[in-house]
């Protein structure tokens, strides 16, 4: 059976940032309940990449996210992230619709940090601090500025002239924004996110810095992108600590107490809160739940806009 396939900005436009961030929240409340299910992703090794299988379901719809991703794709100018999510009824198995892949992703994670930094994120959220400059990078600035009170940004990257024309683009879209050519002070700012491939700590651990981090890079074992120090004395909540357990490079070579990391669904069902003090970082490795959540609100949107 045909499902109806959208592209990459169709897709886009049928997740509008607030209301994707709503979605999530009711997912992580479905998830809390025990109302979801989602298995560990499967990941086939590539040449140079790896395939990836991600299913779920919520009782009502499933979804199925199937994907390569290879980090030396843009070189070769191709997307790092290739592939469809197909969304699908779950009490006859037809599908309903096939959504880019690549667009869900990217704005699934970025809502999800949105999200995250709405319930933990302290009472200053103007300063944010972006390491990366790619797909993920510029999701997570329109995400926050979304839903938080954004004045100034400031972007780093290994690649200057991708940093640059970022930062030149967000300046010009009407947020003050700059780029730096070598990591600045944490401390000067509110909010930090990281989007990289990194396999080292990113930045210096600041003990002045009592701000939010989402950190969404460091998705394999071997990659680091934030300093133990920062981990260790800090409030650390993650997307699925199951996944985390075995793919969170940066929670990994901080060797932390996995008692003391808190899912991210608890504080969406109000067990948990923002510590008084301190800083906090909000680990996400990636969910096949997020994109259930993404897909059904892409769906509901289409089919909104078609009964009009």
């Amino acid at each position: 059976m045909n499902a109806p396939s959208f592209d990459r900005l169709e897709t886009e436009r049928a997740l509008p940032w607030a209301g994707l961030v709503d979605a999530l929240r009711a997912m992580l409340a479905r998830r809390h309940a025990g109302l979801t299910r989602s298995p560990e992703r499967i990941a086939l090794p590539l040449p140079g990449g790896v395939l990836l299988a991600m299913p779920s379901t919520d009782g009502e719809f499933a979804c199925t996210k199937l994907a390569t991703l290879h980090e030396a794709n843009p070189a070769r100018g191709l997307p790092t992230l290739i592939g469809e999510a197909i969304l699908i009824r779950a009490d006859t198995g037809e599908p309903l619709a096939r959504f880019d892949a690549g667009t869900i992703t990217a704005r699934r994670t970025a809502a999800l940090s949105a999200l995250a930094a709405l319930e933990l994120a302290g009472p200053q959220r103007e300063r944010l601090l972006v390491f990366g400059s790619g797909v993920q990078a510029r999701a997570h600035v329109e995400a926050l500025r979304a839903v938080l009170p954004l004045r100034e940004v400031t972007v780093h990257s290994r690649t200057p002239a991708h940093a640059r024309a970022l930062a030149k683009a967000l300046d010009e879209s009407g947020l003050a924004s700059r780029w730096v050519d070598t990591p600045p002070p944490i401390a000067h700012y509110d909010l930090v996110v990281t989007a990289t491939s990194s396999r080292e700590p990113l930045f210096d651990d600041d003990p002045r810095f009592d701000g939010f981090v989402a950190a969404i890079g460091a998705y394999r074992p071997q990659m680091c992108e934030l300093p133990a120090a920062l981990l260790q004395r800090g409030a650390v909540f993650v997307d699925d600590v199951d996944a985390a357990r075995s793919e969170a490079g940066d929670l990994l070579r901080a060797q932390l107490d996995w008692a003391r990391i808190v899912p991210v669904e608890r504080v969406v069902a109000g067990e948990a809160t923002r510590p008084v003090r301190g800083p906090v970082v909000f680990k996400s490795v990636g969910q096949a739940l997020w994109d259930l959540a993404a897909c059904r609100l892409a769906w509901t949107q289409l089919q909104q806009e078609g009964a009009r």
